[in-house]
């Protein structure tokens, strides 16, 4: 950690916080996918073994919404899949994707250049903090 002045200290500090901020939010477009997709597996894996599925003869509405939901699934994993790789199979990372992850990696290192390794895990807690309030205050999926 290197020696600043107050005043370039928290102007540094601010400049760090958007600059982790505003990647981390485009890396988490991406990357935020690959955890949702485990998750939208095991919740068609409970839906299809269900009773009401499995005795959906009678409603066949309620068989058509899950099997929607395993359509979706199958688009959001090729719509990522497109994001992060260069390949259809996935080994080649994208260059945006790459440079993304990279990006956040230095801006990680100068986090604690600047600021310390304390600072850092301050930040990354208030990312946090601020996304999962985003996600429960938001209205528009209400």
């Amino acid at each position: 950690m290197i020696k600043l002045k107050k005043k370039e200290k928290d102007l540094t500090r601010r400049y760090l916080i958007w600059c982790y901020k505003t990647t981390k939010e485009s890396l988490d477009r991406i990357e935020r996918y690959y955890t949702q997709i485990p998750v939208d597996q095991y919740l068609l894996k409970q839906l299809m073994g269900s009773k009401d599925f499995k005795s959906s003869k009678t409603n066949k509405k309620y068989k058509n919404l899950v099997n929607d939901f395993e359509q979706y699934i199958d688009v959001k994993k090729k719509n990522v899949d497109a994001k992060k790789f260069e390949d259809l199979n996935c080994k080649k990372l994208d260059p945006e994707y790459q440079y993304l992850k990279e990006r956040f990696a230095a801006i990680e290192k100068a986090i604690a250049h600047f600021l310390g390794k304390k600072e850092l895990e301050t930040i990354n807690s208030l990312y946090e903090a601020e996304m999962t309030d985003r996600i429960l205050n938001a209205r528009e999926h209400l």
